[in-house]
């Protein structure tokens, strides 16, 4: 089974620190894609919509020059709550048609998460009775044949840190209400080691609700603090919790020969939270990082050459209110 294999591997807007369509403490989306292009991936997201620029014509000419292609846009969703339809809807809609008209194949659908991440305080139980759990499962079935009928996508559900699908208790459950033929997982080797959940365990069991992978590991020293304190998930991320391969968990070369094994066809896309960075620190770590998955020896392992860095007009970001 193991020839049948595919892991394409690429990065993202959020291994440079880009949280944000739009926030002057980001690099602007010029230096992005000739950072990630130099880097030797191929494959990108398109990170928060309105980073990238959304015509769709000038994005083509932006990633042929590069040599870059799309494998997913993200959303984020809070289908538990009631009449949450109409809101979700229209933020897939948007980013479903960009990602469609550059090739993409992936709708990664994040939940949203239940406490305030300026202050860190609870905005709505971090834990849903059984009615939300139905109206999150039934909402995701119906996401996932509609953005399958209408855009021809596939969605893949990433569970998050400080979200109701983290512990990997939360993710089984998840996978037990939600259509298989509907719902693939978007494995996120690092949030699930955040909760200690264990991402092989996952893969040898659900091997058909694995549709795409991000590929990332954390520092369990910190997380442990983190965790002990109840940090809100980007002031963890601000104390190092996620950190570069192969200095944090999970180990990542076993991760990719399971995938390998069981004859996976997936994306695998590195991300590295950094929100906020200096401007030159995510290009280092992503040389370094795609060096490390180069190294892992899977043949299945799909990841370019290193292209010359080009040098665009690179002005600086609008400035405008951090949303978060």
């Amino acid at each position: 089974m193991a020839s049948s294999s595919r892991i394409r591997v690429g990065s993202a807007p959020d291994s440079w620190g880009v949280w944000f369509p739009d926030d002057p403490q980001q690099v602007p989306w010029q230096r992005f894609l000739d950072e990630v292009a130099s880097c030797g991936y191929e494959w990108i997201e398109l990170g928060p919509y309105g980073y990238l620029p959304t015509d769709p014509s000038q994005l083509a000419d932006e990633l042929g020059s590069r040599g870059l292609k799309v494998s997913a846009g993200t959303v984020f969703e809070h289908l538990h709550r009631p009449d949450s339809w109409d809101a979700v809807w229209a933020q897939v809609g948007d980013v479903a048609s960009l990602t469609r008209a550059m090739g993409g194949t992936h709708v990664v659908v994040i939940p949203d998460v239940w406490r305030d991440h300026r202050t860190g305080e609870a905005i709505e139980s971090r834990h849903l009775d059984d009615d939300r759990w139905k109206a999150l499962a039934t909402g995701m079935d119906r996401l996932g044949r509609a953005v399958r009928d209408e855009f021809g996508l596939s969605i893949a559900f990433h569970p998050h840190a400080d979200s109701h699908v983290g512990y990997q208790g939360d993710i089984e459950r998840f996978l037990a209400e939600t259509d298989p033929e509907l719902v693939p997982l978007c494995l996120d080797t690092g949030h699930v080691s955040y909760y200690g959940g264990d991402n092989l365990d996952l893969i040898r069991r659900y091997p058909e609700r694995i549709g795409y992978l991000h590929l990332k590991q954390v520092d369990p020293a910190v997380v442990a603090e983190v965790l002990e304190q109840d940090l809100a998930f980007p002031t963890a991320v601000q104390r190092g919790s996620m950190i570069e391969p192969p200095q944090g968990v999970p180990d990542l070369p076993p991760i990719l020969e399971a995938v390998e094994e069981l004859g996976l066809d997936v994306f695998a896309i590195v991300e590295h939270d950094l929100y906020p960075c200096e401007p030159d620190v995510p290009l280092p770590i992503a040389q370094r990082t795609a060096r490390y998955i180069s190294s892992c020896g899977r043949p299945s392992v799909e990841l370019g050459s290193p292209r010359p860095l080009r040098t665009s007009d690179q002005s600086p970001a609008t400035t405008q209110e951090n949303p978060a």
